[in-house]
């Protein structure tokens, strides 16, 4: 069993993902509070874990509680949070968060100002927490990462995934009741 900050990652994508909104990532010290989240399962087609292990999705099957980095469109590196046993293919994608700790060096590495922008949407995740493909596979309870608890409750809700062209019904999104750091409002 792999817990960290009192979250077991063995549970199932669904339960990772709604249980990480108002934990707190940081990356070399460089993140904020995670208020947007999307499960996906090797036994769904929207899931890079859907048809099995791939060169480019080891780290998906490999141990919970580590990361999942992949390409997005050949641009964006974007964060995952594996879960569920080795060899299963589960895994968190980290859609948005509020940045609360290293905001200078967002701002440069994103280039923008304002602090919705930031990381809103898993692509400006990538770039403003500074993710590269070297972070694939690295464990979420040492450096680079810091994962932290939620400093109070969170209120989660939840709907249909967004920018996938595969199992669109599934409500395998969640956020941060009334957060303005979202990537895309809930319906």
């Amino acid at each position: 069993m792999r817990c960290i900050a009192s979250l077991d990652f063995d549970e199932s994508s669904l339960h990772v993902a709604r249980a990480l909104i108002g934990m707190l990532v940081l990356v070399d010290g460089v993140g904020g509070r995670i208020v947007e989240t999307e499960a996906y399962d090797a036994e769904e087609p929207a899931s890079h874990g859907f048809g099995g292990l791939r060169p480019h999705t080891a780290s998906l099957f490999g141990p919970a509680g580590h990361a999942y980095i992949y390409r997005s469109y050949g641009i964006h590196w974007c964060l995952n949070v594996v879960c569920r046993e080795t060899g299963h293919g589960a895994g968190v994608l980290i859609r948005a968060l509020e940045p609360t700790a290293g905001l200078d060096v967002m701002r440069r590495r994103r280039g923008v100002e304002d602090e919705r922008l930031l990381c809103a949407g898993p692509g400006r995740v990538g770039e403003a927490l500074g993710i590269v493909r070297e972070h694939d596979g690295l464990p979420l309870d040492r450096a680079p990462f810091e994962l932290q608890a939620a400093s109070a409750p969170s209120q989660v809700v939840s709907g249909v995934r967004i920018g996938i062209s595969k199992a669109q019904d599934l409500p395998w999104r969640f956020g941060l009741a009334g957060s303005r750091f979202v990537s895309r409002r809930f319906g």
